[in-house]
């Protein structure tokens, strides 16, 4: 599959694998990144809460502050990028902001306004772990959506969770708004993918219960 080739999502999804060798010192240019950050922002959240924000990593300088917080991961220098995608753990401001514009366009009522707020408001009210699991349940979604996207523009990703996420917080000056969830390489792979087994439906699936 080609860049150029107009690729189904199937194809997409099964072309797409985790690459952990990418070839050094290739640039993605500008367009590419904001296009492939697009698409994985129209990932569905909670109440449209869009829980998901992308530190994106490109300089040699800040690659090599993210090595050693990534274990030495040598795919993160590589790549072209390295995205740490960000859960918000106070995606409810958010909602005051969606649902305000969407009342001052006229796309919802006064009351559907001050219902869709009165829910999320106390959803996150003194909930700290309802806070913490739906922003990264809703990151989640937009994460795998950017693998997607980035496979479809003709780069490789791999989706990284082993790291050092307070050494990420303290290097990079993350909020304490935001949870670290995973970080994601992107670049033009040096080797493919290795090979990898998949468990079959019968130990996957279960119909209607156990």
């Amino acid at each position: 599959m080609t860049q150029s080739t107009a690729a189904s999502a199937i194809e997409v999804m099964l072309a797409r694998g985790s690459v952990r060798k990418y070839q050094a010192g290739v640039e993605m240019p500008q367009a590419d990144l904001e296009e492939i950050l697009t698409l994985a922002a129209k990932a569905p959240s909670s109440w449209n809460l869009q829980h998901w924000r992308y530190l994106v990593i490109s300089s040699p300088e800040q690659k090599q502050k993210l090595l050693p917080i990534a274990y030495n991961q040598e795919q993160v220098v590589d790549a072209c990028v390295t995205v740490a995608v960000l859960g918000d753990l106070e995606a409810n401001k958010t909602g005051h902001q969606i649902y305000g514009e969407a009342l001052k366009e006229g796309h919802i009522t006064q009351q559907i306004h001050d219902t869709m707020i009165s829910q999320i408001d106390g959803a996150y009210t003194n909930n700290p772990q309802f806070a913490r699991d739906e922003a990264i349940m809703n990151a989640s979604l937009s994460a795998m959506q950017l693998m997607l996207a980035a496979k479809a523009k003709g780069y490789d990703t791999c989706p990284m969770g082993g790291f050092n996420r307070q050494a990420l917080i303290e290097e990079f000056n993350i909020p304490a708004r935001y949870v670290p969830v995973m970080l994601i390489s992107v670049g033009k792979a040096e080797a493919p993918a290795r090979p990898t087994n998949r468990l079959p439906l019968d130990q996957l699936v279960i119909q209607d219960c156990f």
